[in-house]
């Protein structure tokens, strides 16, 4: 299924830090369009172990894009107030820290009399003075993997979805650019024969001003050559020829599966090589309208693949 680069996806797990206390984790995936697979982590240290796991996951689902893992964690509320009653369930105190910063304390009051001792609050809140539940480093890592593949699957999905919705688009524009193609050739023809007469008349004019001399049917063969020759040069039969070939291989890339966004990048410089040719090549204004609308056409696709994977 062809898939976009961007999307989102989320899942949470719930890891037991002990003492009846319940974490939430929440992990999510986001990616955006690039040029290449580049996967990038933002994980807090209980998750840190589950990267590589993350990574492996990732390089296996996705070919391209910029893709990104966030995780964060809180304890949950309903499983914080059940384990209320439990002592141990709002952490131990370390009497070792407890001793030292008291210690710390007191020198610190010898050195400054009028300092304010520590209030409870700002002793609890001293680093490794309450051991709070931490749970084990192997639920992290387990809970961690298990909802980043549950999001990346969510983000696949989404991929999917936009990849779907894409080619809609890309087909709907491209079926517009056949429309163009089939009014104007057809026409082809008919502008130059009219174009080839204007240019007839003037060299005829401009020719027999400076070489009354010559004889009228040498006159006359000279001007034909240089119209044949200027004709074959505004001929743009292989121009639309290689447009609709281009087209068609647009939609052959849709219709299939898999990654088809450098492919379709290559064909958009192609199309917008051969419009460019017909625009040059104009020999009305009608033609040189629907060059312009092809080019608009084909810039939007382009903006368009740029999504696609």
């Amino acid at each position: 299924m062809i898939s976009s680069m961007t999307g989102y996806g989320s899942a949470s797990r719930q890891v037991s830090l002990g003492a009846g206390v319940v974490a939430d984790l929440q992990v999510e995936c986001r990616a955006v369009n690039s040029r290449f697979l580049d996967l990038g982590f933002r994980l807090p240290d209980e998750c840190r172990g589950a990267e590589p796991a993350l990574r492996e996951i990732a390089t296996q689902s996705l070919s391209r894009g910029k893709v990104e893992f966030r995780a964060a964690w809180r304890v949950n509320s309903g499983a914080a107030n059940s384990a209320k009653s439990n002592p141990h369930a709002l952490g131990a105190i370390n009497k070792d820290r407890l001793d030292a910063l008291y210690t710390l304390q007191e020198k610190a009051q010898d050195a400054f009399p009028k300092a304010q001792e520590l209030s409870i609050a700002e002793v609890l809140r001293w680093p490794g003075v309450v051991s709070e539940p931490r749970g084990e480093e192997d639920s992290w890592i387990t809970a961690a993997v298990e909802a980043g593949r549950a999001a990346l699957a969510a983000l696949m999905e989404s991929r999917h979805a936009e990849g779907k919705a894409l080619v809609g688009v890309l087909t709907s524009i491209t079926g517009k650019m056949r429309d163009i193609v089939k009014v104007i050739e057809p026409k082809v023809p008919e502008y130059v024969a009219q174009y080839q007469e204007k240019l007839t008349e003037r060299l005829s004019e401009a020719l027999a001003a400076q070489e009354q001399a010559k004889a009228g049917a040498e006159l006359m063969e000279r001007i034909r050559q240089e119209v044949v020759l200027y004709a074959v040069r505004i001929d743009v039969a292989e121009e639309f020829a290689r447009l609709k070939t281009h087209l068609q291989a647009v939609d052959t890339a849709l219709a299939g599966k898999g990654l088809v966004g450098k492919r379709l990048d290559f064909l958009m410089q192609e199309l917008n090589r051969e419009a460019n040719t017909l625009s040059s090549k104009s020999v009305s204004e009608e033609c040189t309208q629907a060059a312009l609308e092809l080019k608009l056409f084909i810039e939007q696709m382009r903006e368009q693949v740029q999504n696609l994977e």
